[in-house]
């Protein structure tokens, strides 16, 4: 066993032979056993926001969060990326709950920065293939049929640093490239509709306002299916880092596809060969051969508590949470082991199951000290099971970047501390 740490948010660590005794399984939670309380100053003494009034509502027109609650955000890592133009940061998966994200947390991937458009003067043009080249402004797509959906998007690179081992201590690290919102807006089919797709048009391309003009190619197929073009999330508008005032939203697939701040969709009988689809979101598979066109995001899951920057702090009732979700599909059921595959037990799925969609998970058990080695993995409405990421890297080898969906594997130690480790 072999430990690496030079900075507290990340880690290198691999655990090799088999688990760790961590007990096979641990107990159902117990019964509370009853104790006289001692006094409590907290509770017997009178305090502050007992005695003095608080803010009016003039005080706070938009709502944040408790002051309580600040350490609560999205973090980057600075070594990533060249540039904090051209860089991501990372949704705090371990401080959250249920299946929502908040719209101040999604984690964001831009190329160029956050582009700052006036939604009076941006358009829309679809051209190309089409009987009728059209240009919409955002009052004429907020006048047509909406639809409100809940779903994921997820950065193909989500665990990408994990294909040679472990490296990222942390929750937010290894899996924060992923949010899940409710998203208000127009399906394409109407738009292409409106315009008049012609039979021969197999292909669109989709290309933002920001300076980097990021496109993507993207079949028709898929846009006639579900795609919605947003110009809202969580009920109010798109935040500017989230594409504002318009993005393509492509449920399922790798969140570069979901162009923000969308202004032009060519249609064509081909794909464009797009920079980000072609030296970028690619496979490099170990014989030098490279995927491409892996748009679908497969079942993942991650435990998000504990984890190693939400460590278990009490010994006795706890309660493990995690996060699931698939691109083809509903999540339809997620086993968590304590002891690095021994034993495996189903989790209690809790919320709404929604397709495409983030999925929550629960186990509660009794901890008594020892060490845990938690894993979780997700089977989804298609029947595909989540793999390790020994699996995985039989078929793909350790050159790529994109789509790692393996078991993440985290150490509990015996004073709680928890960390990112593998299983050999």
């Amino acid at each position: 066993m072999t430990s690496q740490n030079t900075d507290p948010s990340l880690s290198r660590r691999r655990f090799l032979g088999g688990a760790t005794a961590a007990g096979a399984g641990l107990a159902a939670v117990g019964a509370a056993r009853a104790q006289a309380p001692a006094p409590d100053p907290l509770i017997t003494d009178v305090q502050d926001w007992n005695r003095y009034l608080g803010e009016g509502v003039d005080k706070r027109p938009y709502g944040t969060p408790s002051r309580f609650e600040k350490h609560i955000v999205r973090r980057d890592v600075s070594w990533l990326t060249a540039s904090p133009e051209s860089s991501v940061n990372f949704t705090p998966l371990h401080e959250l709950d249920g299946i929502i994200t908040p719209s101040g947390l999604c984690f964001e991937r831009h190329h160029g920065g956050i582009a700052d458009i006036d939604p009076a003067n941006h358009r829309l043009m679809i051209h190309g293939l089409v009987d009728k080249p059209l240009v919409f402004t955002m009052e004429d797509i907020r006048r047509m049929p909406r639809q409100n959906h809940v779903h994921f998007l997820e950065c193909a690179a989500n665990s990408g640093m994990e294909w040679r081992g472990a490296q990222l201590n942390g929750c937010q690290f290894t899996h924060g490239m992923v949010h899940n919102v409710m998203y208000t807006g127009v399906p394409l089919k109407l738009l292409l509709a409106e315009a008049g797709l012609k039979s021969n048009a197999k292909w669109l391309m989709l290309e933002g306002a920001d300076s980097s003009g990021m496109n993507r190619s993207l079949p028709v197929m898929k846009a006639l299916d579900d795609v919605l073009i947003a110009f809202a999330m969580n009920g109010e508008a798109l935040r500017p880092e989230q594409g504002y005032p318009l993005r393509a939203v492509i449920p399922g697939w790798e969140g570069n596809l979901w162009v923000k701040w969308l202004r032009r969709i060519e249609a064509g009988d081909k794909p464009w060969q797009a920079r980000e689809e072609t030296s970028k979101y690619t496979d490099l598979l170990a014989d030098g051969r490279s995927r491409r066109y892996t748009f679908i995001m497969d079942a993942k899951s991650v435990v998000t508590n504990p984890s190693p920057q939400a460590p278990l702090k009490h010994k006795g009732r706890n309660v493990l949470s995690g996060l699931a979700w698939s691109g083809r599909g509903t999540i339809t059921r997620v086993d968590v082991t304590l002891d690095g595959g021994r034993n495996w037990q189903e989790a209690r799925i809790d919320g709404p199951v929604l397709d495409k969609s983030l999925t929550r998970f629960y186990v509660d058990f009794d901890w008594g000290g020892q060490e845990l080695l938690i894993q979780s993995r997700a089977t989804d409405s298609t029947g595909y099971l989540q793999p390790t990421k020994d699996e995985l890297r039989k078929v793909r080898g350790v050159n790529s970047i994109y789509h790692n969906n393996g078991i993440q594997t985290w150490h509990v130690k015996g004073n709680g501390e928890t960390e990112n480790v593998e299983i050999g």
